[in-house]
């Protein structure tokens, strides 16, 4: 269903029946009554911010007086709030956007739950792509936030970092969660973590970690272990490895080095957390 539609007698069934599992908001409003449409127009402003979180089903009394007489409308513009098919708040007259969002909070889910819902629907797919889990992504950070870092989002969280190869920032977030949310899916993230850790630490890897104690200054053993580390999803370690040339000096084997360190930080992307945190350091270089 539309999160913004007109009520008819054809749809008001639908429109109740939708209403049992999501907040309805009912605008009746006329064209000639000029204070009704600027209400409407509020209302729509509203909804369209907070597309998921509640319908708004548009009642034009010249055309459905019927419907405007079943729920006594008095006068115009009137809103009424309709949870589970029964009118549960309202008000007649103009209000402001705030004074609509206020009275509206009181019956709407938090936003990081409309987002928490929105990313599982994602991660439920039969097929999920990458931009399925980059939106995913994006959907439960901001759900994290709004959430105070809630346990259950930590969780998702972590598991769409896992799904991503970003196994630092998994665990980061794996070991935020509280012992009250530490049920069988934490376990079960915490045995992919190891799982995935465990293939990260590859012969080649090991191999070259070995030269390069034995060899520390040299720079091209540096770069090939570092490629090897973002190959294997190990960012955080590969960045540090580079950004340690580069804070002593910038044009490190002939710029190769920051070459490569930018390479990694592009590859990461612009809403990476490991890669900010590299920016910001190699800004501090720079500048």
């Amino acid at each position: 269903m539309d999160n913004i539609l007109s009520l008819t007698k054809d749809n008001i069934q639908q429109v109740v029946d939708a209403s049992m599992q999501q907040i309805v908001v009912l605008a009746f409003w006329a064209q000639p009554q000029e204070q009704s449409v600027a209400m409407l127009r509020t209302l729509e402003q509203i909804a369209a911010q907070n597309a998921g979180r509640f319908v708004l089903a548009k009642v034009d009394c010249e055309a459905e007086l019927e419907i405007a007489n079943y729920f006594r409308i008095q006068s115009l513009p009137t809103t009424l709030v309709l949870d589970k098919g029964q009118p549960v708040d309202g008000f007649a007259g103009l209000q402001d956007a705030a004074q609509v969002t206020a009275m509206l909070d009181k019956h709407l889910p938090p936003m990081w739950q409309l987002q928490l819902a929105q990313a599982k629907a994602l991660l439920a797919l039969s097929q999920v792509s990458a931009e399925d889990l980059a939106t995913a992504a994006v959907l439960l950070k901001e759900a994290h936030t709004g959430s105070n870092q809630a346990g259950e989002v930590s969780l998702v969280l972590a598991d769409v970092y896992l799904m991503q190869g970003e196994l630092v920032l998994a665990q980061a977030m794996l070991e935020k969660v509280g012992l009250a949310d530490q049920d069988g899916y934490y376990q079960s993230l915490k045995a992919k973590l190891a799982l995935a850790l465990d293939a990260a630490d590859t012969p080649e890897i090991r191999d070259l970690q070995q030269k390069f104690e034995q060899n520390p200054t040299d720079l091209v053993l540096l770069l090939e272990l570092s490629k090897a580390l973002h190959a294997a999803h190990r960012d955080d370690e590969a960045l540090e490895l580079l950004f340690g040339v580069l804070s002593k000096d910038l044009g490190a084997e002939n710029g190769t080095v920051k070459q490569v360190f930018m390479e990694v930080l592009t590859a990461l992307g612009q809403g990476n957390p490991i890669a900010n945190q590299y920016r910001r350091k190699l800004y501090t270089l720079l500048y």
